[in-house]
């Protein structure tokens, strides 16, 4: 139906009419209409409740966004940006060169790689004769990209989105950002692993969200544990899943689930327990090393020797006095090989002085033979690294910035090109032109002849710094009055070196 033009009685009167000849069943919705605007709704299709002339009915489309995702607000977006510039620093400071893989994989690459986690991957229609999912993390993709390119040695980040079909909660999406950071290839023991705890300690200590702890653990000394504790090694993986869930419920409830749901033996759980409550510095480690079963395990053996390797470098990066060593840690993914870590942000602490973890922000590890999974002669690269939490981090930013009162600016705009006479517009548009072409960050207000004090009103809401002010005389003399917006001093400067001094002034 064509737009409504006319609006006169007469018209609306025989619209309206022809409508309830055409649409009978809406003949009600018309006569309880008994205003201008709810006749002009009806005449509209507005009326979700009318059928159109095919007999179907119009349904208005929800206003939400899709469960798990969220839309991101500019002000929220600016504190992500400085999150984000933050890690990718850190990121390239340490040499490392960027990729990106896409964001839905074939369905069997990503097959068998998360353990019990594999129910959260979201799976595609048939794609052309292709089963896709959507990417669950970004450490596979990655992996089945050096296989393919048959790469054996990179350090690389990427920065992108992933996907898993989880049940939402606080700060817990479908849709989120991780932050990647890996070193490929074969290398002496620890030095890689190190560098990646000595990354995960500067980003985490740079974004200022408060005191935290770095979990580590390995999971040859994990299995070793197990294994000396009498628990058969096709229990493994299903047992490590129950372990991953002690930093989110108790212990009682973890015994309960391995006795009543794995089938596990109770004397050989709480055996396991006794183990599992284990944590400290390198202390732990000597004691781990001295203990009768273990010291006869030929895997853990290995670990806790590393463990002494890795302590002493991450002394020599620094980093040593942010990390414990937890045996409780278990990162339930299946391709994690050696060491594995964890950090977390810690709340005030108790009465006792115990500090209580308030959630995970990172975590990595190593991961040897994932890419020989994709490699068709087999072939391993030795691969570790680490992953940011950051939608985390980007609640608690988003809080700390709402709490302290900080103004969050949502532009990069320098300078504002305003007048303070009218008739000026084509004035104002050459000169910001000017300041563009000489990638200065500027705007003017869209009007023909706005008033200066709404201009100046503009600049202090979005934060902008400096006005650029030109009037009758600054257009004859050649100059711009440059005003500060927080001092209110203003000085003349020639339209020649009025970039430069902007430049100058917000460096």
């Amino acid at each position: 139906m064509a737009t409504l033009i006319c609006r006169s009685t007469l018209c609306w009167n025989l619209l309206v009419g022809q409508r309830k000849v055409v649409c009978s069943t809406a003949a009600s919705a018309v006569a309880a209409c008994r205003s201008f605007q709810a006749t002009r709704r009806v005449f509209a299709h507005e009326d979700a409740t009318a059928k159109s002339i095919c007999g179907e009915k119009k349904q208005n489309p929800v206003l939400k966004a899709p469960k798990g995702t969220h839309d991101v607000h500019p002000k929220q977006m600016a504190i992500r940006g400085k999150v984000f510039n933050i890690v990718e620093k850190c990121f390239k400071r340490h040499g490392a060169e960027s990729i990106d893989t896409p964001v839905f994989e074939l369905k069997e690459i990503l097959t068998g790689k998360y353990g019990e986690d594999a129910k959260l991957i979201y799976d595609l229609k048939d794609q052309g004769g292709e089963h896709l999912s959507l990417r669950y993390d970004l450490t596979v993709p990655f992996t089945r990209y050096l296989a393919m390119n048959k790469i054996s040695r990179i350090k690389r980040y990427q920065i992108a989105k992933v996907y898993r079909r989880d049940n939402p909660a606080l700060g817990r999406y479908r849709e989120f950002y991780q932050c990647d950071f890996d070193i490929a290839g074969h290398y002496d023991p620890m030095i890689p692993d190190a560098e990646c705890l000595k990354i995960m300690y500067e980003i985490l200590s740079e974004l200022e969200l408060g005191e935290f702890l770095i979990k580590v653990n390995d999971r040859r000394l994990l299995s070793g544990i197990l294994t000396v504790c009498g628990i058969p090694e096709s229990k493994f993986k299903t047992v490590c899943a129950s372990i991953d869930k002690l930093d989110k419920v108790p212990w009682d409830k973890v015994r309960s689930e391995m006795i009543e749901e794995k089938e596990m033996r109770p004397e050989i759980v709480d055996r396991l327990g006794e183990y599992i409550k284990l944590n400290g510095d390198l202390s732990l480690i000597q004691q781990l090393s001295e203990e009768p079963l273990v010291s006869q395990n030929i895997l853990a053996m290995e670990a806790l020797n590393d463990f002494k390797l890795l302590h002493r470098y991450l002394e020599i990066f620094g980093v040593a006095d942010k990390i414990v060593f937890d045996i409780s840690l278990a990162r339930g993914l299946d391709y994690y090989t050696g060491v594995i870590y964890e950090a977390v942000l810690l709340s005030d602490k108790t009465p006792q002085n115990h500090p209580i973890g308030i959630g995970s922000v990172a975590a990595g590890g190593r991961y040897d033979e994932l890419v020989g999974m994709f490699d068709a002669k087999g072939r391993n690269v030795p691969c570790v690294g680490i992953s940011i939490g950051i939608e985390r981090i980007f609640s608690i930013a988003e809080k700390k910035a709402e709490e302290s009162g900080e103004k969050i600016r949502t532009t990069e705009t320098q300078v504002l090109v305003a007048t303070a006479q009218p008739m000026h517009l084509e004035e104002r548009m050459k000169l910001l032109t000017m300041l563009w072409n000489s990638g200065i960050k500027a705007e003017m207000l869209y009007k023909k002849n706005p008033k200066l004090l709404t201009q100046l009103h503009y600049c202090e809401s979005a934060g902008i710094p400096l006005v650029a002010i030109i009037g009758d005389q600054e257009i004859k003399d050649g100059v711009v009055k440059l005003r500060d917006v927080a001092t209110r001093a203003e000085v003349e400067v020639s339209k020649e070196h009025l970039a430069e001094e902007i430049k100058k002034r917000t460096s």
